[in-house]
């Protein structure tokens, strides 16, 4: 468990996400570590309800606080912030950028592809997306395989999450995910930092840092969830 960490409006989600660093949404294979085991049931979604607050603040949660989202832990949603992001894609991406990693043969034609449409666009909201890569009914397969592979590489993240609007200007339905590089959301900062460290360097910070986070907490349970 995180401490005595208990979520009930947007600005205590994102005091947690720059608290502690990283912030699964959703429960994982750390018992405590997750927004859903913290929430007060009432901003958490319940069956047979369509309100649900956690959701729509995670937009507001990524702007304000710059934080980096995305399936990154066992592919589930987790905030990061922007303090921690560069670790945590440099020793997701054993310290390649992408251009290496096809280079010597450790990404897939699919995964150069998709990653190449995403930089030259991003932002880019999924639906933009798969339709630039001709992706869906009738067309190609595996586009949430890649974009989730990609992102648990640390090569891609959700930036915001774009929302329909009504002829009135109200914003209706769930918000669709606009998926950016780190590089094109953090700027300079994140390339200048992102390889500064080993990858082995960089994990071992993370670690230490979760140690330090969860001290009840299993280092197996950890580790798993970082590999």
């Amino acid at each position: 468990m995180i401490g005595d960490l208990c979520i009930r409006t947007k600005k205590d989600l994102t005091d947690a996400v720059e608290a502690y660093g990283f912030l699964p949404l959703f429960a994982n294979s750390v018992p405590g570590f997750s927004v859903e085991e913290h929430a007060v049931p009432e901003i958490w979604y319940s069956p047979g309800s369509d309100d649900w607050p956690v959701w729509e603040w995670k937009g507001p949660v990524i702007r304000e606080s710059g934080c980096a989202y995305g399936k990154f832990f066992e592919k589930k949603a987790v905030f990061i912030s922007r303090e921690w992001f560069p670790d945590f894609a440099n020793f997701r991406r054993d310290g390649y950028d992408f251009d290496a990693r096809w280079d010597d043969g450790l990404a897939s034609y699919a995964d150069k592809d998709l990653y190449e449409l995403l930089e030259a666009n991003a932002p880019v909201v999924s639906t933009g997306l798969k339709r630039l890569g001709g992706y869906g009914k009738g067309g190609r397969k595996g586009f949430e395989t890649v974009i989730t592979r990609l992102q648990a590489q640390g090569y891609v993240l959700i930036s915001d999450f774009v929302y329909a609007r009504s002829r009135d200007g109200n914003t209706y339905g769930w918000g669709l995910s606009q998926y950016s590089t780190p590089e094109r959301f953090f700027g300079p900062s994140f390339r200048e930092s992102v390889y500064v460290r080993t990858p082995e360097e960089s994990y071992e910070r993370i670690l230490r840092h979760l140690r330090t986070v969860l001290p009840e907490a299993d280092e197996r349970l950890i580790r798993k969830i970082l590999k």
